[in-house]
């Protein structure tokens, strides 16, 4: 068991609101995931899977990678811990995070209306590190770690409606180190996990299309093991001032990734010109605390330290997400607008996930190479607002947390 230890889902992607990856194909960014409605690709298998029920009776297959670049989110402000100390004047950086992430889509040949589907994608993920006090005393390394496996199947029940259903396999891998005067916390963990999809399509016209879709809520229950210590300054555990407490035990949490919903519009003009809406509902309420626990070895006193539950309160949040396509004969161009809302509150943010509000702008194009090839390349790039905080631990402002995403990818028809 390495790497997961759920504390590490804190610290996930600084876009798509809280710790959600959105875009997982070269379409999804270049659209800004406004690819629900009018979607006839490889990954029609995981953004909206009853449109496969539509597409050309040939099997498509996308191979990609996708670039995504965190900066070194800024924190300029003071700090009260929980004894009451507060230092004031800091000025740190986390440390800036680069990833490489591979995807796979898959589209069968339609059967009797029935067509099957496969992705293989990272929905949630990434890692947020800092290197200075008092950033370390809770969050030196929040790293995780995803990969969802999710098979569907379509049936076009009539020329206008199809509809879909598919399992979610996630498995999680992370680990989570803090380090401060008196205490330090090493875990790790993983776990395989389920859920499922529904997506339903209705296309009354050859220009109009709508579609909705819902993947469920999928609660990481990781396991692992976790090595803690803590020196009592104050004797307040009536062991002496100074005596230290110390355990290796086995740990387990859970923390959801939530459950998602989306409505999408897209019209198609005579020009070959596709405009989409997407918006979607993330509901986050779902993560309403943080809750370690530990196995029979550990300590009393670490097992108090370390595990009193955490609240989160995570809020529910909308995105809107807008998509343009232009065909252009062999060449396909696309954009996309995005304005997301971060789940976190004020009252329980901290420095595993500096979240905030965010506004994103796209673009991509796609060339047809031959009949059966087309390769394409895509980035989006996510603002974030700088975020004033206020709350028991933390008085400051966390700036500069904007993120790059680059997709390159290769379809073949088959």
């Amino acid at each position: 068991m390495r790497n997961i230890f759920v504390f590490l889902l804190l610290t996930t992607a600084l876009f798509g609101g809280g710790y959600r990856i959105p875009e997982t194909s070269l379409n999804a960014v270049a659209l800004g995931a406004a690819n629900v409605a009018h979607i006839s690709g490889a990954d029609a298998a995981y953004y909206n899977p009853a449109n496969m029920a539509f597409m050309k009776n040939e099997a498509l297959i996308e191979l990609g990678v996708i670039y995504i670049g965190l900066n070194n989110v800024n924190y300029q402000g003071s700090y009260t811990s929980a004894s009451g100390a507060t230092t004031s004047g800091h000025n740190i950086n986390a440390t800036r995070e680069d990833f490489f992430i591979p995807t796979l889509h898959y589209v069968s040949q339609g059967i009797d209306g029935v067509r099957l589907g496969v992705s293989l994608v990272t929905p949630a993920g990434l890692s947020k590190r800092w290197q200075d006090a008092p950033a370390v005393y809770s969050s030196e390394e929040f790293t995780l770690k995803t990969i969802e496996l999710n098979p569907s199947i379509a049936y076009r029940i009539s020329d206008t409606l199809g509809a879909a259903f598919g399992l979610r396999a996630i498995y999680t891998d992370g680990v989570v180190k803090s380090t401060s005067p008196i205490s330090s916390r090493d875990m790790s963990g993983d776990s395989v996990d389920f859920g499922y999809n529904l997506a339903l399509s209705y296309k009354p016209t050859s220009e109009l299309e709508f579609a909705l879709t819902y993947r469920s809520r999928v609660d990481l229950t990781s396991k692992g093991d976790a090595t803690l210590f803590y020196r009592d300054m104050t004797n307040a555990f009536g062991g002496g001032a100074g005596a230290t407490y110390s355990s290796f035990s086995s740990a387990s949490v859970s923390v959801p990734v939530p459950a998602i919903l989306n409505i999408a519009a897209a019209y198609t003009f005579p020009s070959k010109t596709t405009l989409e809406f997407v918006y979607e509902r993330n509901y986050w309420s779902a993560y309403e605390e943080l809750d370690f626990n530990y196995g029979s070895g550990v300590d009393p006193v670490t097992n108090i330290v370390f595990g009193n539950p955490v609240a989160k309160n995570f809020k529910d949040t909308d995105a809107f997400r807008f998509g343009v396509t232009q065909e252009l004969d062999a060449l396909r161009l696309m954009g996309g607008v995005v304005i997301d809302k971060t789940p976190v509150p004020n009252e329980t943010i901290g420095f595993e996930l500096p979240d905030s509000d965010s506004l994103s702008l796209s673009l991509g194009t796609r060339y047809q190479i031959t009949q059966k090839i087309n390769i394409g390349l895509a980035a989006l790039y996510s603002m974030r607002e700088d975020r004033r905080v206020s709350n028991a631990s933390l008085q400051g402002e966390y700036s500069d947390a904007n993120v790059l995403i680059v997709s390159s990818a290769v379809e073949y028809k088959f």
